[in-house]
């Protein structure tokens, strides 16, 4: 019996042990669950790969190499472009080679190309760990093209208050028809400064440079010292020198006319307390700049290069996700404002919601504007996604439309659906990502892929309107741009002529590498900006 009774005792006790381990392992299990959906700064697992995402972005990124101005490098991937613009700023004695063109001419437009950079920078920071996990080069490659812009913007401010906003005279460029190695033409540098301020294009480099800084800040935190050093000499001059660059500078405006600098300030102020955790700039954008110049509870605009409202709500709602334990009671109220007008935002998108934008195709493309109209329904889907990706990370299931819920999944599709559209599921059955599907535009608007690399030159620089007017496709596939899109009605008019609908720029191949980055796994769960 007491040997039945010591076994019956032992077994008792493992039991117990067996439980306890049990509660424990049930417990912690709990905890990484939670820890999982409520942490931001740990970066989950990235889930499987979109094979056709993952295509789509390594195609998208190729359109940056396409775009480089001055000396190549050695393994340059395209092989009809070559080294160009080598003698720009030599009029201002600075190094202005570098730089990327903006779409299909040749003129370095500063604004849209610190767009662009900025964008690639989020690009990286939110979804680097995907690009890494699909293809080992994918996030060198986006980084190596923000670089490409970040070291002509660095030599484009040679001083705090001056930065150079543009390298070429953009009425004669659009004159002339040819290779960008071929320029001969006069490439003049304009500038702005305190007697020329120009708010909008210095605080657009400053964010450029604030979120190239976090990307670069574990690689290379001499660079990302540098950078942040730039961005914030930028920022005090665009505060303290108010004004639009375009309308001090009445050339620019049939090219990139501004029609406002408060956004700009708030972009740059949020990306410099991202990049730096001063929180002197999240009081800049959380007290009156924020009442004055944020526009919360107004009517949704449409993140572009002309006007970042949408993003300032949605990088500052980020911090509203993810909390602060330094932040005062005052700024997050105001904080909770970013949030909840980037909530509206994301109602005005989703196609369902009792608040959402009837402006779409047919095909259900979101459409805001004629000329490149493409660019509004990229970005709005590269917002949404990262929107969806902060609920999931920060555990929230739900939003409110209306009367009606909806999910951070609703917005995803929507992400997806924008996605899908430009990538052939149209009534065009076209693909607006030149290179990628089985239909694309062969007869781009851009000079370098339209003439042959070995095309006579003996015209000067209008010889290539022999091949403007070809009615052939171009001899060189301009792989990875982005084109300007459909009209309203879903049609599309592939022409070399037609540069409203058949133009690629920079900045819409940032925005869609964005979305494609964002929906190139299964993961839902962000990373940390922290550096």
């Amino acid at each position: 019996m007491a040997k039945h009774l010591d076994e019956k005792s032992k077994g008792w006790i493992w039991w117990g042990v067996a439980l306890v381990i049990a509660a424990f392992v049930v417990t912690a299990a709990v905890l990484t669950i939670r820890h999982k959906k409520h942490s931001h700064h740990q970066s989950s697992s990235p889930g499987a790969i979109s094979q056709k995402y993952d295509q789509a972005l390594k195609v998208a990124l190729t359109f940056f190499d396409i775009q480089k101005a001055g000396k190549l490098p050695a393994d340059n991937p395209v092989s009809w472009r070559g080294d160009s613009a080598l003698k720009d700023g030599q009029d201002v004695r600075a190094d202005l080679s570098k730089g990327m063109y903006d779409a299909g001419d040749h003129i370095k437009f500063g604004l849209p190309m610190a767009f662009t950079a900025t964008v690639l920078s989020w690009a990286v920071l939110e979804y680097g760990d995907r690009m890494e996990a699909a293809n080992a080069n994918t996030k060198a490659d986006a980084q190596d093209a923000i670089k490409w812009i970040t070291d002509y913007l660095i030599n484009a401010h040679p001083s705090p208050n001056v930065l150079y906003v543009q390298v070429g005279n953009a009425t004669l460029d659009h004159q002339c028809w040819e290779r960008p190695e071929s320029m001969k033409e006069e490439r003049p540098t304009l500038q702005v400064d305190t007697s020329i301020p120009g708010s909008d294009v210095a605080a657009e480099t400053a964010a450029a440079m604030a979120s190239a800084s976090l990307v670069f800040r574990k690689t290379d935190s001499a660079y990302a010292d540098k950078l942040i050093q730039h961005a914030e000499q930028l920022f005090q001059f665009a505060d303290s020198y108010r004004g639009l660059y375009s309308h001090n500078i009445p050339s620019i405006q049939i090219f990139y006319n501004s029609t406002g600098y408060k956004d700009d300030l708030l972009w740059a102020a949020a990306w410099l307390y991202h990049a730096t955790h001063n929180e002197t700039y999240l009081n800049y954008v959380s007290t009156e700049n924020g009442q004055t110049f944020a526009r919360w509870g107004a009517a949704p605009t449409w993140f572009s290069w002309d006007d970042k409202h949408a993003g300032v709500q949605v990088l500052l709602g980020r911090i509203r996700f993810f909390g602060s334990k330094t932040v005062s009671s005052e700024v997050n109220v105001n904080l909770e404002q970013y949030r909840k007008t980037a909530r509206d935002i994301m109602c005005a998108f989703l196609p369902n919601s009792p608040t959402a934008t009837t402006n779409r195709t047919d095909g259900g493309l979101l459409w805001i504007t004629e000329w490149n109209a493409i660019q509004h329904g990229v970005n709005s889907a590269f917002l949404a996604v990262i929107f969806s990706d902060y609920m999931s990370t920060a555990g929230i299931e739900t939003f409110k439309c209306g009367d009606k819920s909806f999910s951070s999944q609703d917005l995803r599709m929507f992400a997806s659906s924008q996605a899908d559209y430009i990538l052939g599921e149209n009534p065009m059955s076209m693909s607006y990502l030149v290179g990628y599907g089985k239909k694309y535009p062969e007869q781009v608007h851009h000079r370098g892929a339209s003439i042959p690399v070995d095309a006579s030159t003996g015209n000067g620089c209008k010889s290539g309107f022999l091949w403007f007017n070809a009615t052939s496709q171009n001899p060189n596939v301009a792989t990875g741009a982005l084109v300007g899109g459909p009209f309203q009605n879903d049609s599309f008019t592939d022409l070399r002529s037609n540069s409203m609908q058949n133009e690629p720029t920079t900045y819409n191949s940032a925005g869609l590498v964005g979305l494609l980055s964002g929906l190139l796994t299964t993961s839902s769960l962000t990373q940390s900006f922290s550096s």
